[in-house]
């Protein structure tokens, strides 16, 4: 079953074509499509590779064995939602962070020292059941490769109400214009966005694109911004930076 997606209306920063994207509502091999989850940190071209997304069969929540289960469709504000309603703590941040229980955990999706593999368990693949002892990952990083299914987390009360105030401040600097959130990762011992402000790119534009004001490192679509406008900022970012620090900048956001 395929369905046609505006990416310009679906992405989170607002940028791409009206693509085809098969829809998958069983555990099946993707044939070489790039899963796009919620496409909060996609940046996608007019000429993107097969895509695909989970239909609504991995969209759920369950308690088992006093374990949350997860789909990998489900979008995290709905997994905020359900924890706050069951008083389980430790995912308190997810009502902060957009996404897809799949991208989030490809990704170790967090704020800070919070991060999604913290309380995890065990993530669901085509074919085996991971534990989490058996999978590498770190910061932004995991060594999955396959298609995510689901994750198994463990349960802990409460729920902390004053995490959620923690975070909120924590997201009060970032910028509401649409964008695909860091589009870099923080190198070791320093910031992207302190790094991009440093080279003179905060509140640099091309077309319709920018880095913020607000937050250097949020690449922003501030008037029907165009993948090459997007793409010109990001290298402007990376060159510049390597120039003046000797720093390689890797991206957070996904291109495709």
């Amino acid at each position: 079953m395929n369905k046609i997606v505006d990416f310009s209306k679906f992405s989170s920063i607002k940028i791409g074509p009206i693509a085809e994207v098969e829809v998958i509502n069983e555990k099946q091999p993707l044939n070489n499509h790039f899963l796009i989850g919620g496409a909060n940190n996609l940046l996608i071209s007019n000429n993107p590779p097969p895509l695909a997304i989970l239909g609504k069969e991995f969209n759920y929540i369950k308690i088992e064995d006093n374990q949350l289960k997860v789909g990998a469709a489900t979008k995290s504000g709905r997994v905020f939602s359900f924890c706050k309603k069951h008083n389980i703590g430790g995912l308190e941040y997810l009502g902060k962070l957009p996404g897809t229980m799949g991208g989030l955990l490809k990704m170790n999706a967090g704020m800070k020292s919070y991060e999604i593999f913290n309380n995890l368990i065990s993530i669901d693949l085509e074919n085996i059941t991971k534990e989490k002892k058996d999978i590498d990952f770190g910061y932004r990083y995991t060594d999955i490769h396959e298609t995510i299914y689901a994750g198994t987390f463990d349960i802990k009360q409460p729920f902390n109400y004053s995490l959620v105030e923690e975070f909120s401040i924590m997201r009060a600097n970032q910028p509401s214009n649409p964008s695909a959130g860091s589009a870099f990762k923080n190198p070791q011992g320093d910031s992207a966005g302190r790094l991009i402000d440093a080279v003179g790119l905060k509140g640099f534009k091309k077309g319709g694109a920018s880095w913020s004001k607000i937050h250097a490192n949020f690449l922003v679509n501030l008037d029907n911004a165009t993948f090459e406008d997007a793409i010109f900022l990001i290298k402007e970012a990376k060159n510049r930076v390597f120039e003046e620090f000797k720093i390689e900048l890797e991206e957070e956001i996904i291109i495709l």
